[in-house]
Order: C-alpha cells, then structure tokens, then sequence
C-alpha cells in the first residue's frame, strides 16, 4: 500500500541562538491518526523544534508543510487556523479563573457581545467528561492540585477541531489512572484521524502509545523509526549517542554507614496538608519519601522547608528543636529546596544563569555584602562544570534552557551554599536518561560525603536506587517506614502504598 500523504511535514528546519545551534537540518513527519514520539536529551532540540512549529521562534531555514501545502506560521493564532493544539509541559492557565474559564477562554460562546456563562459552563463539563473528570467546573483553578491543572489543560487543547495536537510531557505530573485515561482520549483522538505529537521521558509510556518516533541528538536529527521496530536499548543508544554500559544504573553498593541525626521531626503535621509524622534524616542518609500524587510527599518536604509551618510536633535540626517558620529560617540552618514546581517556585527565568546560580549564596550573605567578582565566576563555572549545564554560558537567560538544565541550574544554586541537608522534590521529572543518571550519581556522592537528601520521586524504582531508607505515605499519612535492601522490591513498595502492609 501507498504510504499516506503526511498531514505535517517539516522539512530542513534550522534555528539558531546567539552562539547556539539549536536546530540543524531537522525534518519531521506526522500522518493522520498516528501517535508520533518526539525523543530526546535535554537540549537536543525537541522544544525548539516545537516552538518553530506553532510560530513562537521563526526558522532561519527549511520549509513546513500542511497536508501538502507550504505554511508560514508567525504565531500562535495562525498556528490554530493551520490545525495545530499545544500542550506545553508547564502548566500555562490562570490559577484565577475557574476550570470553565480556563478551558474556554478566548472561545465563550457570546450572544449580542455578553459572554452566555451557562453555555460556557455546559460546554467545559461536556469537554470534562469526554477525559473522565467530575470536576466543579466553578472552582478556581488554582485550588486543584497540578494534576487537575495538566488535565485541564488538555481539555481545553481539545476544544479546537486540531489536524495536529501537540503534548509535551503530558503525563509528568499525572498518576497511572490519568495516564491511562489520556491514553484512553488519545486513542480516540487517532481514531478520528489526528495526528499528535506526544513529547515524553517515559519509555514504557512510548512503547504503549506510540506508532512511530523521531530522535533528535544535539539539535539535529538521528532518524524516524517505527515503535515496534526499534528495541528500547537501541533507543537509549541513538537518544545519547553512547553505548549503553556507559550509562549503566547505578548498582548496589555498600553505602557507608550514617552518621549522628541531623533532622528529627516528632508528630509534625498541619491541618489539611499532612497528619502529624516522625521523620529522622542522618547525616549522610538518603530518605525517600513514596506515595501517590496527592499523597502528602511534597507537603512535607514544604514543612520541612518552612514553606508551610508546621503546626503541630516539633522539628530539631543537629540535635536542637527550631521552629522552621520560613524558608529563611531552614536556610540558615543548612536546609535546601529543589520545588518539583522549577518554573513558578525555583528559577527567574528572565535572569541569567550565573544570576540563578548565586541567588540563594548571596541572599544569605545579605545584598550589602556582595560576592566578589572573581570568587562569582569560579564557583558558577566550577557548577556549569560539575552538572555539565548545557550550553554552557553563564550569560544565558536561564528561561532559553531545556528542562533538565534548568533542574541542573536549581541544583548547582543551592549545591554553592553547602546545605547539611537537602530536600529534592521530583528532581528528575520530565528531564532525560543521560541528566537523570547524572542527578542519580550526584545523590549517592553527596550522601557518601555527609549530605542528609530527603528524596521525592514518582518512580519506585528511582526511589528504591538512591535510598538508605523509604517513608511511605497514603492519604496524607506517613503509613509505613521500609528499609532498603535486598528483600524490598517495587512491588512490596507498591502494596504498602495501596494498603497491603503498614507501619
């Protein structure tokens, strides 16, 4: 059979920044009522490639193609008229209005110029409801949790008759269920004859939804494969450009023993975000904390952080009881946080990455006592280094980095201030294999060198991997503590979070 005529052809796409090649000499194919994978490390181009396409950067080369025709795309209303739908993976709607104004901003249905608020109810229940949600579509959306966000999100990428529907990193931040119920809309989707981008960092997520993919390495284009074609290993081998036993995991190795306690939390808790818990974190002792989203896992990393004060128990840090009412009382005390929020919680994206890297050094050192010039340009380049941030200039805006750079410039800003303590909250979500085994080897080093890391993860696996030890928490509980070692696998992890073992 003749192979169908593509509904998206980009054909020698080339993008560059000052003094970065983002793109060169790019193609990409989509065909109606396919799921095509869009694979790649950090900074290999996969979001700039994205951006050419729905008209925020304009290429300097190639042509892109609509169901055979040459389009210009200079934004994202002739994006739209074209037949393309993004979905970026940063949350990007307004946590002011409701879940119905969300999904039909720009798009109310109006009678004689008044908005007919009704219909624009009835019409985001119905899109609500075609993903399986039963949500109050009044509600503002910034009292849903971050998941509810992405999904709504979606919903309202979906209110668009789209040739075209473009998802990056749709799943990061949902459960198994969610995902499952995307996949469920996606199909549907395919079925009708869309052809849709899906951007993601999960290979088993991959290998389930999509028919074809295209790699990218470094901005320019290692090849189009068919999913069923290309074994996983071969996969991460083209998406790094290395063989695989240089990317080995990291294997079970004799950790040396923890040291004297260095955070001790006794009933601490706060109405409505977590139940009173204990929690010990040693010198040298990696935590995990595991659960399911909305479990409590990141509510209790805040309360550590004094981001949300505790209001019930007490927390000692280095043997003496301190009430962590702020961040800044945690940071003087040697405690650090990466937010799995890294756009609205971490980074200015407007300042450079050098900026970035020092803020949280020289907001301790106080803004009348700034950090001398030289001894500024030895510790960024000596952490752009050690992370391998990419690219590596310090004038960049650090907003105009991949993801995973971004979560290695968080990392290296709080890593200058020398914390006894570090608090990771999803530090390798929705970043590539290569910068999460990097992140990977970077906490088993700082444990091994005195550092306490309480880690947060998603992933079982990851969580087993790097720690000394596991909290697990159900409901906002703190339900069982499990060490690690041979006997404790995912699947025991995973019945102690579903209710199958207790504390």
């Amino acid at each position: 059979m003749a192979e169908p005529r593509p509904v998206l052809e980009m054909t020698g796409i080339g993008k560059e920044f000052p003094g970065v090649r983002a793109l060169s000499d790019v193609d990409l194919r989509l065909f109606p009522g396919e799921v095509h994978a869009l694979i790649g490390e950090n900074g290999a181009g996969k979001s700039t490639l994205i951006k050419v396409l729905t008209g925020v950067h304009r290429p300097d080369s190639g042509t892109v193609r609509i169901e055979g025709q040459p389009v210009r795309i200079t934004g994202t209303p002739q994006a739209r008229q074209a037949g393309i739908s993004t979905v970026y993976q940063e949350v990007n709607l307004c946590p002011n209005l409701s879940i119905a104004e969300n999904i039909c901003i720009g798009r109310e249905p109006r009678r004689r110029g008044v908005i007919r608020w009704k219909q624009v109810r009835r019409r985001a229940g119905e899109l609500l409801a075609r993903v399986g949600l039963d949500l109050d579509v009044t509600a503002p959306l910034g009292s849903c949790s971050l998941a509810v966000q992405q999904l709504v999100a979606i919903v309202r990428a979906l209110d668009v008759s789209a040739k075209v529907l473009i998802l990056d990193e749709p799943t990061s931040s949902l459960d198994r269920g969610e995902v499952e119920r995307l996949f469920t809309v996606m199909r549907r989707l395919k079925d009708e004859g869309v052809a849709i981008l899906f951007v993601s960092h999960f290979l088993d997520q991959i290998y389930e939804i999509c028919d074809r993919m295209t790699v990218l390495r470094n901005g320019r284009l290692v090849g189009e494969y068919l999913t069923a074609e290309l074994s996983r290993i071969d996969l991460v081998q083209r998406m790094i450009g290395k063989e695989l036993h240089e990317l080995e995991e990291l294997h079970d190795h004799d950790r040396p023993p923890v040291g004297p306690p260095l955070l001790e939390a006794r009933g601490a808790g706060r109405g409505g975000a977590v139940a009173p818990f204990d929690l010990t974190v040693h010198e040298g002792e990696v935590v995990g904390l595991a659960g399911l989203l909305g479990s409590g896992r990141t509510e209790i990393a805040r309360l550590v952080f004094g981001a949300d004060p505790a209001d019930s128990g007490s927390i000692a840090v280095g043997g003496q009881t301190v009430p962590l009412r702020s961040p800044r009382v945690a940071i003087s005390r040697g405690i650090a946080f990466c937010s799995e929020n890294r756009r609205a919680e971490g980074l200015v994206p407007e300042l450079t990455v050098r900026d970035n890297i020092i803020l949280a050094l020289q907001a301790a050192r106080g803004w009348a006592r700034p950090l001398p010039a030289a001894r500024r340009e030895e510790l960024v380049a000596t952490y752009i280094r050690t992370l391998g941030i990419r690219p590596a200039d310090p004038d960049m805006p650090v907003g105009n980095l991949s993801g995973g750079n971004q979560q290695k410039v968080l990392l290296a800003r709080w890593l200058i201030t020398e914390p006894r303590l570090l608090i990771l909250d999803e530090p390798t979500r929705g970043i590539d294999i290569g910068a999460k085994a990097e992140i990977q080897k970077l906490v088993v080093s700082l444990s091994e060198q005195g550092m306490g890391v309480l880690f947060i993860s998603a992933e079982i696996e990851e969580v087993l991997r790097l720690s000394h030890k596991i909290e697990v928490l159900r409901d906002r509980q703190v339900v069982a503590e499990l060490a690690v070692g041979k006997d404790l696998t995912a699947g025991r992890v995973m019945e102690t979070i579903a209710g199958g073992a207790g504390r």
